[in-house]
């Protein structure tokens, strides 16, 4: 089955091993292969703009996502993985799913999760910064301090 890509002005998508980058009109694109990774733009992660635990995970799901080999990838994702669990066990359930989707050869649906893990991460630090306003204020302190 084909899949139907709209992509705005000069917005990119992976396709494969390749980016595509469109020109200054909007673009209609019909994908049709078989296990073809497919990325739009507003889904990929950089080592730049992955700035949190959680989307490091995420980078390194896209990373086996997008690879011809994507157990190349394993040990860096366990190992974060690992770190995450011993910081805030319970974010357990979510990284069991991801596990788990990756172990089947469901990367597509591995990257959705993490996904999940990114805005649990995000919920769990609103409610600290909501309950510690020191922290973070303090925080802002260290930083302009250097």
């Amino acid at each position: 089955m084909a899949l139907k890509v709209e992509l705005r002005p000069h917005e990119r998508i992976i396709v494969g091993n390749c980016v595509i980058t469109n020109t200054d009109q909007r673009a209609r694109l019909l994908i049709d292969g078989d296990n073809v990774p497919i990325l739009r733009e507003r889904d990929i992660l950089t080592p730049e703009t992955a700035d949190s635990p959680a989307k490091l995970v995420y980078l390194a799901v896209q990373l086996m996502y997008i690879s011809p080999d994507p157990q190349t990838q394993h040990g860096t994702y366990f190992n974060l993985v690992r770190d995450i669990v011993t910081a805030v066990p319970s974010s357990w359930p979510i990284i069991e799913g991801i596990n788990n989707n990756i172990l089947n050869g469901d990367l597509y649906r591995a990257l959705k999760d993490a996904r999940k893990l990114i805005a649990y991460e995000a919920k769990l630090r609103g409610q600290f910064e909501a309950t510690h306003p020191k922290a973070e204020a303090s925080q802002d302190d260290v930083s302009t301090a250097a």
